[in-house]
């Protein structure tokens, strides 16, 4: 544990020398202003004292120096609040307003002759024994286990009443009072440091509100929930309020069909939904005017495509159900779901943009508000490039999941072709009523690494360059960016990812190139992020010499937020005499900043007129 320690005492430390070198300079560093930053949850006219900010794990930071294309980030749950707060401090400094929290999944669970609640000695091997659980076997009322205390109190409401499943929950969050529907057979168990909390519910998915344990006998399902020792989810929205940061709670993960486990099980709807109506209606009660939270996340995982009947897919049938709860108890708070997309044309079952387009559709009709698609780089199901270089071969970082290709062997379209077919499926719902948001979930991660990070098994981090030419590929179809994720993807490693987004924070991205007339001159508008004084090169197959054009003496540079676009996103506008541009070309458009800084990757135009 010592290393940990070290770790995050050098991370306190570079927090408070930021501190110091704002305060040395006496304003934020050059061009955070006007960048899409996120306001401090305080004015800073209204700002307590920096000793007002201190807390055990540190002096706050509260100001965003190097404001980066991405905005959102996944955070696994921790015991540890300092950890919460340096990486929220990391966040915010990068520009961070948004994080989804990693959550814990419903677990049907068989229960021995002792009472003790069983699970698998190997998850990868279900015909092994199975073993009591250790994290439940603390779970004790008057000498009972849990199970057979609440066995004990339905049976003495009416003797025919039975437990006929029993749920396990595991969380590190807790509770109020709202999570309980029928206090007289809910409650709150806590043994030494371990906190418990017991729910009731008719087998038949129902829920009564009633709580009529006696006049008749049922089947009922027993929920365990083994919570945390403090509330998490409140340490992270106080958190969230100091810095501006929203942040999204997991709902429940359903069960996994025990047959094909990459869909949801139908058959236990009705005690998830149970179980995430209590939670959202205990949010609800405590946090509802909270600003910081920004909605819930539906952590189930599904891949998007063109299902034939999408009334008959478990995993969209689990989805409508939990979602209408959520939208039932926490109006006003969107879900967020990331499903994934696979190009790989050697496989089965995988999508090309126009069928992704057509499942984006069925999604958006669960009742979620925010579809937020993996782009698929970091597992290799899809590819980065554009039209014109589709018969180049795939990055070396790729072949380990495609193997020795090109592009267009390898996938139905890149990560630009799909984000273009879902946001031409965004703009179609829209015009029907349906209202959903299109945001990008850019994978910080490579296929197959040496370096692996942390937690993550055999992947390890990428690089800026990559992740630069992500955001270009996504941003002109997206109104926001996020990432998967941030511990451990962007702080391993020396220097870690982040380190290296805030080292080259204002490097411009060039996401898309239009032709603009402005006035009565023809030219080119570059979209982008830090695009201000940039210098444009243009080139095309047959041409010599580059032209290379200064936006900052002949062009026009436009830093107001583009509607629609991501934060941060801005244009510039370059006159181009298209009668000395061969017509059918595709131009490269290459991005440099004053200080000679070129975009990670260039964007292309097709003159097609």
């Amino acid at each position: 544990m010592r290393w940990l320690t070290l770790i995050l005492g050098v991370a306190i430390l570079a927090g408070v020398a930021s501190v110091v070198i704002v305060l040395r300079d006496g304003t934020p560093r050059s061009g955070t202003v006007n960048a899409g930053l996120t306001s401090p949850a305080t004015p800073p006219s209204a700002r307590p004292s920096k000793s007002a900010f201190t807390d055990p794990c540190g002096t706050f930071d509260t100001v965003a120096t190097t404001p980066y294309a991405v905005s959102g980030y996944w955070l696994i749950p921790t015991a540890d609040p300092c950890t919460w707060r340096t990486q929220l401090e990391a966040i915010h400094r990068l520009g961070g307003d948004t994080v989804v929290r990693l959550g814990f999944g419903l677990s049907p669970r068989q229960v021995d002759d002792e009472g003790r609640v069983l699970e698998k000695i190997d998850d990868k091997d279900p015909q092994k024994d199975l073993k009591p659980d250790g994290r439940f076997e603390a779970c004790q009322e008057n000498g009972l286990t849990c199970v057979q205390a609440a066995e004990k109190d339905l049976k003495a409401a009416n003797p025919g009443n039975r437990i006929t499943w029993t749920y396990t929950y595991r969380t590190d969050e807790q509770y109020g009072p709202g999570i309980f529907r029928c206090p007289q057979m809910e409650h709150k168990i806590v043994v030494g440091d371990d906190v418990f909390y017991r729910l009731v519910a008719p087998d038949d998915g129902s829920d009564d509100p009633t709580c009529d344990f006696s006049s008749k006998s049922r089947g009922y399902h027993l929920i365990l929930v083994s919570a945390g020792t403090q509330d998490s989810l409140s340490q992270l929205l106080d958190l969230g309020d100091r810095f501006g940061i929203k942040v999204f709670p997991a709902l429940p993960l359903a069960p996994r069909d025990p047959t094909e486990p990459t869909r949801a099980d139908p058959r236990h709807i009705g005690t998830l939904t149970t179980l995430t109506r209590r939670i959202v209606q205990d949010y609800g009660d405590r946090f509802q005017g909270r600003q910081s939270l920004g909605g819930v996340y539906q952590p189930f995982e599904l891949q998007i495509r063109d299902w034939p009947d999408p009334s008959k897919v478990q995993t969209l049938q689990v989805y409508a159900e939990q979602h209408r709860i959520v939208e039932q108890e926490l109006p006003g708070k969107p879900i967020l779901v990331s499903p994934y997309i696979d190009s790989r044309r050697r496989l089965k079952y995988t999508s090309t943009p126009a069928q992704v387009a057509r499942g984006f559709k069925a999604l958006a009709e669960t009742g979620v508000g925010i579809i937020a698609p993996q782009d698929g780089r970091g597992t290799g199901k899809v590819g980065l490039y554009w039209p014109n270089l589709k018969n180049e071969p795939v990055d070396d970082r790729l072949k380990p999941v495609v193997g020795e290709s090109t592009y267009a062997t390898a996938y139905y379209g890149s990560t630009r072709d799909y984000y273009r077919a879902m946001s031409q499926a965004r703009e179609e719902l829209s015009q029907e009523g349906v209202q959903v948001e299109l945001w990008a979930n850019v994978e910080a991660f490579e296929p197959s690494a040496t370096d692996t990070c942390g937690r993550q098994g055999t992947r390890g981090r990428t690089d800026k360059g990559r992740l630069d030419t992500q955001v270009a590929l996504a941003a002109p179809y997206v109104s926001k960016i996020i990432s998967y994720m941030w511990s451990d993807f962007f702080t391993c490693g020396s220097p870690s990812l982040s380190e290296e987004i805030a080292a080259d924070w204002n490097r411009p991205i060039a996401a898309e190139a239009q032709r603009v007339k402005r006035q009565i001159q023809d030219g080119l508008e570059v979209r982008g992020y830090h695009l201000g004084d940039a210098k444009v090169t243009l080139s095309w197959q047959g041409l010599d010499t580059p032209r290379v054009v200064d936006s900052a003496t002949v062009g026009w540079h436009d830093p107001a937020q583009i509607p629609g676009l991501p934060a941060g996103a801005e244009r510039i506008w370059i006159p181009v005499d298209w009668t000395t541009v061969p017509a059918g070309v595709w131009v490269r458009v290459d991005v440099t900043s004053p200080d000679g800084r070129r975009s990670a990757e260039p964007i292309y135009y097709h003159n097609s007129v």
